[in-house]
């Protein structure tokens, strides 16, 4: 009762409000749950999750963000954690693990402080400060990067994945297939990767994976009379069907005598080798149409051996136009030779139990395909998520120029020099800005527990190697203690590190400074304790 009066809540019935350090230390135990669920995955030695959908799906994988997405998850602290793996996949496609498992850290520290009565909103700006420091740390440690060195980055990428004993093998396709695409503008190297298409199919190994300078459809011929296979092919692309025109309005053509439906008939024959001759007229004896195609013009196509194939995707019809220099029309009778695309060969193969068409040798390909293989639909599936890390951190690395070393070195460097930095720094940030430089080795200590060494000896031997001016020295995961990760060519992208310190950082302090969640989800009854401070 307040003064007397009944207290009015504005929280409707089932509403559940958690606040105070209760409601911190709930978020931060949600962000550190999901944390520890893909802790076991980070580095060459991470294991692999088997993750089950409600329609039964099995999805076998150690990406971090794959793993996150599949994960039916509920609490919205948990949920923000699982905003940075997205966000790091979109902006670095590697990393995701390593920036959930700082956030977490981060949250483990802070609530270490929030104990010792140090307030969120200090503990907050130290991470910020820490954070900006930290940047310009990462930015000294890297160093340019040349071709030989992409392949590298593209073989740590694929380190500790299913796919890891062929990395050699795909870290060279990788690299051919980024450089293919990429351009150079006044801003410096762009790569598209949209350029790169990725087509699967299993059956064989992983070792019959190919590039093609050109394109693979998931097609075949509309009809069995075509050529199986074009030399010099002349493309044409079309976006609108191969058929007679239906009027836009309804229309009813009377028909009295027999040999008028005959002749109609006659006419829309007509009116479809006219389409066909047309095309053939310039020269083109390959046709890729978006719509559909009808039975007589395929009939007539196939008669003048033209390769045809119907309803390709509008994706893929852009990625022929960049490959073959191919321009898209919609009127048949606009086609003109300067139209055509140009491709070496166009050619249908049995690929496991299905044709699909490959068309390469391109002039100037600035799209390009290339087929993974692998024994089983699980493996095939993880094998294109392996690779498209793998292209997409070789693209980062050949935009921003700077790539660092790997196996968590530059991250302890990074947690020792923030250490000096904490030191000229007064008041309670400076606990803060301490708080982040030991969570940071969160990563080199769960690489060494991943890989069933000592974590204790390993932070001590790489601490000690830092001091004596070893910046490059991380864990060696495979021997044990620590190494010269330069030697060991292991390389990342420095986006990858920077984008992974400054996303944890940044949800860290969000969660960190909520002290309220109310919640009308729940199905609690109404109690007056929970809305205490909310009557009016």
């Amino acid at each position: 009762m307040y003064n007397g009066q009944q207290p009015i809540f504005i929280l409707k019935e089932g509403t559940t409000r958690t606040s105070g350090k209760s409601a911190q230390s709930n978020n931060i135990a949600a962000a550190k749950a999901v944390a520890d669920a893909v802790r076991s995955t980070l580095g060459p030695k991470g294991m692999d999750k088997m993750l089950v959908d409600s329609m039964g799906d099995v999805v076998i994988t150690n990406d971090g963000a794959t793993i996150l997405k599949e994960m039916d998850i509920e609490h919205p602290a948990a949920k923000m954690i699982i905003e940075i793996a997205k966000t790091q996949e979109q902006h670095c496609f590697d990393g995701t693990t390593s920036a959930v498992v700082i956030a977490g850290e981060l949250l483990k520290r802070s609530e270490e402080l929030v104990e010792q009565n140090v307030h969120p909103t200090v503990i907050c700006e130290g991470y910020r400060l820490a954070s900006d420091k930290a940047v310009e740390i990462i930015d000294s440690h890297s160093f340019e990067v040349d071709d030989k060195m992409l392949k590298e980055v593209a073989k740590t990428a694929l380190t500790g994945k299913s796919a890891g004993a062929v990395k050699e093998f795909l870290s060279e396709i990788s690299v051919k297939a980024v450089l293919s695409v990429s351009q150079e503008d006044d801003d410096g190297v762009i790569v598209d990767l949209d350029d790169i298409k990725i087509q699967k199919r299993q059956g064989g190994s992983i070792r019959d994976s190919t590039l093609i300078d050109g394109i693979i459809l998931d097609k075949e011929r509309v009809h069995s009379g075509m050529p199986r296979s074009v030399a010099d092919a002349k493309i044409t692309l079309i976006n609108s069907a191969i058929e007679v025109k239906k009027t836009e309005v309804d229309a009813k053509i009377q028909i009295t005598d027999p040999s008028m439906l005959s002749q109609f008939l006659e006419e829309e024959e007509q009116y479809l080798k006219s389409l066909v001759e047309k095309i053939q007229s310039v020269g083109s004896n390959v046709i890729i149409c978006q719509k559909g195609i009808d039975d007589i013009a395929q009939h007539f196509m196939s008669k003048a051996g033209i390769f045809a194939i119907r309803r390709a995707k509008k994706s893929d019809m852009e990625a022929l136009s960049k490959a073959t220099g191919a321009r898209i029309i919609t009127n048949i009778d606009d086609l003109k030779e300067d139209d055509l695309g140009f491709a070496s060969k166009v050619e249908e193969k049995k690929i496991g139990d299905s044709d699909m068409i490959f068309i390469e040798g391109c002039d100037e390909a600035k799209s390009v395909s290339v087929l993974l293989r692998g024994g089983t639909e699980h493996v095939v599936d993880e094998v294109k998520r392996a690779f498209e890390d793998a292209i997409g951190v070789v693209a980062v690395a050949h935009e921003d120029g700077a790539v660092l070393t790997g196996g968590g070195s530059v991250i302890s460097a990074v947690s020792r020099d923030l250490r000096s930095y904490a030191e000229g720094i007064g008041g309670r940030e400076q606990m803060a800005i301490e708080a982040f430089s030991s969570a940071l080795e969160v990563i080199p200590r769960t690489l060494s527990e991943n890989a069933g060494l000592d974590p204790v000896n390993t932070i001590i031997d790489l601490r000690k190697a830092h001091s004596e001016g070893k910046t490059n020295h991380g864990v060696n995961v495979f021997e044990g203690g620590v190494k010269d990760m330069s030697k060991a060519k292991v390389f990342e992208p420095s986006r990858v590190v920077e984008q992974a310190i400054q996303s944890a950082s940044e949800t860290a302090v969000m969660i960190l400074r909520i002290d309220d969640v109310i919640s009308s989800k729940g199905t609690a009854p109404m109690n007056p304790e929970d809305f205490d401070g909310m009557g009016m």
